[in-house]
């Protein structure tokens, strides 16, 4: 058993990784899409045209997402939502990364220093990643259901959405970014949770057992179209209010944050982690918070020597680092009398000038 939930969890690890590297690199290639039907003249999307749709790179970045977004609904089959969430982080490095060689965006030094920290945390979230229950069947995913404190979570998750949803985002929405974003991590988190149950059901459909009939089944199928309904429109409503920069690395912070904490109501696997473990899971998370807020944040800033100031441009002994900046010479022609200050009320004669 435990042997066969190593080989789970590998598998879902494997998923969940490419899955972030066909999601990178779907970007890259509507973009490249988008660039060369510009340079041709054609009607922009922004503006409303639909000749990307002739586009054969527009639509292999739309096969690779996809794909990726295949494998990450699987990945949720084998490993721990723990796991795969945080990891989804690695598609904004493979993007980062692939847009500096081919869209010639280039990378400020935060930037560069984001990817590492992204990599780094990842790293150690996959050496220390909790290991779940056993649930290997629909009836096992129900009898998780019915957990009392997965209920008074889910109550109120759902009791604060739809305060956000009708009180609190018509007053306050367009004017602060945690509303919409709140909205759309906490429905995500229940959305998890129901893509967990179907994978595991489609993983006994594919056993050959007949998952088709239970009510279970349909009740999650239902759950995840509405909670991914909601999640869209809000996300969408975010995004074009708000800087990307901006909410871009605070909805990863809250998404991820309510994902760990449902997954921990509702398959308590920490409860077998050691403490050593959760140090490192919690530490490897928020490695990779900071390295999404350094991609982000700042990515419209040039950095370089020229930029910081001069005393961080001096090494030892005065040396400077970057190059001098120009600093006109004093002029030696001038003749030495020039530097006698005249005495008070009077004035300097020089040779025979009138």
């Amino acid at each position: 058993m435990m042997e066969a939930g190593r080989v789970d969890f590998y598998i879902g690890l494997s998923l969940a990784v490419s899955s972030c590297l066909f999601i990178g690199t779907s970007f890259i290639l509507k973009k490249k899409g988008l660039l060369r039907l510009a340079s041709k003249g054609s009607m922009r999307a922004g503006q409303g045209g639909y000749a990307y749709l002739k586009e054969w790179l527009w639509w292999a970045g739309l096969i690779s997402m996809a794909v990726g977004e295949a494998a990450n609904f699987a990945a949720y089959a084998f490993a721990p939502a723990t796991l795969v969430t945080p990891l989804g982080a690695l598609s904004v490095l493979v993007s980062a990364v692939l847009s500096s060689y081919f869209l010639n965006e280039r990378l400020n030094v935060h930037g560069k220093m984001g990817c590492l920290l992204c990599l780094l945390g990842s790293t150690v979230m996959v050496v220390h990643a909790p290991q779940e229950e056993e649930v290997a069947s629909l009836s096992a995913m129900a009898d998780k259901l019915k957990d009392p404190g997965f209920i008074v979570f889910a109550v109120c998750v759902v009791g604060s959405s739809l305060v956000l949803i009708f009180a609190v985002a018509p007053r306050f929405g367009q004017k602060n970014v945690l509303v919409y974003i709140t909205i759309c991590s906490i429905i995500g988190s229940l959305s998890v949770s129901c893509v967990k149950g179907l994978g595991i059901a489609i993983k006994e459909l594919v056993a050959g057992t007949a998952v088709l009939r239970d009510p279970l089944f349909w009740c999650l199928l239902v759950c995840l179209a509405l909670c991914v309904s909601i999640q869209i429109s809000y996300l969408n409503k975010a995004l074009d209010i708000f800087n990307t920069s901006i909410v871009t690395p605070i909805y990863y912070v809250f998404f991820t944050t309510s994902v760990i904490a449902c997954s921990a109501i509702l398959f308590k696997e920490w409860l077998r982690m050691s403490a050593g473990a959760v140090v490192g899971t919690i530490s490897g998370f928020l490695t990779i918070v900071l390295g999404i807020f350094l991609l982000h944040a700042f990515k419209d800033i040039t950095f370089s020597w020229e930029s910081m100031p001069r005393y961080l441009r001096k090494g030892p002994r005065g040396l400077h680092w970057g190059p001098r900046p120009y600093a006109a010479l004093p002029s030696q022609d001038r003749p030495a009398e020039a530097n006698v200050k005249p005495p008070l009320g009077g004035s300097v004669k020089s040779g025979s000038a009138p």
